[in-house]
């Protein structure tokens, strides 16, 4: 099954759909999209760097985070963690708007929920400089250790006590995009995640930059336009890197031929594959196989 997008995730209980993920280099734990994967999901999330650095790239915009400082993605956006350093760790608490309306259409739905989740507010940092964003990090981290911790009787309650109280403080201190932004900023957002989510389920055939255009209804120019400005790349530089990402997972899974592997994953010619792969990983795919400290 093609890896896709958007990440439906799996709450360890559905009756309360709340996750903390803790990512590192090696993997994440539960088992989620972690270190450069690219993706984006209807849950609000939180992310906090709780050792080393990161640099996290939301619709376009690269965002330098320390150990103690956070950020908030909005849902529906797309987000990829580009570089961790080696000791590198951070978790997510990702869930849904609901939870902070209490119950559907209320007061606080409509007034304090979905004018910033529906809004032009991608992303917030929160490095801790003013007193509210200081309190923000504390509150994650005591929502760190409620997860970590043996769960005892009302924890449900705590997380969602501190979580609607962490929006409230974060809600207090921002102000909102005009409308009109708004819609265009989600527009651009949409249409690139057509574009990409067509590359990610065909990257296997001979694509053209027209096809990629069409599954967005733009023209070249516009599709080429809207890459350069959102994740800084051409289209076909963005189908060879997504070539070669899925060409690392089968070199270091199966025992394909490299002219095989070649093939699976899109390249007419065996020679461009070990060319492009060489130029993006720094060795030939032989080379990569081999070493057994690879991490793609």
């Amino acid at each position: 099954m093609k890896k896709q997008l958007y990440e439906a995730i799996q709450y360890p209980d559905e009756a309360f759909p709340y996750i903390m993920y803790t990512h590192t280099n090696h993997g994440s734990v539960p088992l989620g999209r972690g270190v450069n994967d690219l993706h984006w999901h209807e849950e609000l999330q939180m992310t906090l760097v709780t050792k080393g650095k990161l640099t996290i790239q939301i619709n376009g915009i690269d965002y330098d985070l320390s150990a103690g400082q956070a950020i908030f993605i909005n849902k529906s956006v797309l987000h990829i963690v580009t570089r961790l350093s080696h000791d590198g760790e951070y978790v997510s608490f990702n869930f849904p708007e609901k939870l902070l309306a209490f119950y559907s259409d209320s007061a606080m739905e409509r007034n304090y929920v979905l004018p910033y989740t529906n809004s032009y507010l991608l992303s917030l940092e929160i490095k801790g400089d003013a007193a509210w964003e200081h309190e923000i990090l504390q509150i994650l981290y005591d929502m760190k250790k409620e997860f970590e911790w043996k769960k005892n009787w009302g924890w449900q309650y705590e997380i969602s006590i501190k979580t609607v109280k962490l929006w409230l403080i974060l809600i207090s201190n921002i102000s909102l995009p005009s409308e009109e932004a708004s819609k265009h900023s989600r527009l651009q957002q949409e249409r690139l995640q057509l574009m990409l989510s067509f590359i990610h389920q065909n990257y296997t055939n001979n694509l053209t930059l027209k096809e990629i255009a069409d599954a967005a209804h733009l023209s070249v120019s516009e599709c080429t336009r809207g890459f350069k400005k959102s994740i800084h790349i051409t289209p076909y530089d963005y189908l060879i890197k997504y070539r070669i990402k899925k060409s690392c997972e089968l070199l270091a899974s199966t025992e394909y031929a490299i002219t095989e592997i070649a093939r699976r994953v899109g390249f007419n010619h065996v020679n461009h594959f070990i060319q492009s792969f060489k130029k993006h990983r720094g060795l030939t795919p032989k080379e990569f196989r081999s070493s057994s400290s690879s991490i793609f």
